[in-house]
């Protein structure tokens, strides 16, 4: 198996959640979902597992956050271009998750946030490499 990541979140409402997912380009793998979670994949090795709360506090002793009020992590996606960003942000909003903010753009980078339905907060983003060597080059040699 090549090293993946998987990121296991709170949710809810599943049946909610799993649609939202879906909405905004993850693949539900039945063969890790059940009553209790959704394995929604992102890529071959990225999977983000959503899980019901009640099965989410068996992994842990802690009290659960409510991501809608608190920050637990921040969770960023890179995409090929700002066009693809903006596609999962407005796909996001209709599915139901909220936009945090404008959009930055950076030159060398284009940002967006989302929001999901329990509150965990994606920051799709694109980034040009070229750009953002030659920016960095450039900030290294100013002065401070």
């Amino acid at each position: 198996m090549p090293r993946a990541i998987f990121v296991n979140l709170p949710v809810r409402d599943l049946a909610a959640a799993t649609s939202f997912y879906e909405a905004i380009g993850f693949t539900k793998d039945p063969l890790f979902s059940n009553a209790q979670a959704s394995a929604m994949a992102w890529s071959d090795t990225i999977i983000v597992m959503l899980l019901d709360c009640a099965f989410y506090a068996t992994f842990t002793d802690k009290r659960i956050i409510d991501a809608r009020v608190d920050s637990g992590a921040l969770l960023a996606l890179s995409f090929d271009n700002r066009a693809d960003v903006d596609a999962f942000v407005e796909a996001g909003i209709a599915a139901g998750g909220r936009d945090l903010h404008l959009p930055e753009d950076l030159g060398f980078m284009y940002s967006r946030a989302l929001e999901d339905l329990d509150g965990h907060g994606w920051g799709p983003f694109y980034m040009d490499l070229a750009e953002a060597e030659q920016h960095f080059s450039a900030s290294a040699t100013q002065p401070a």
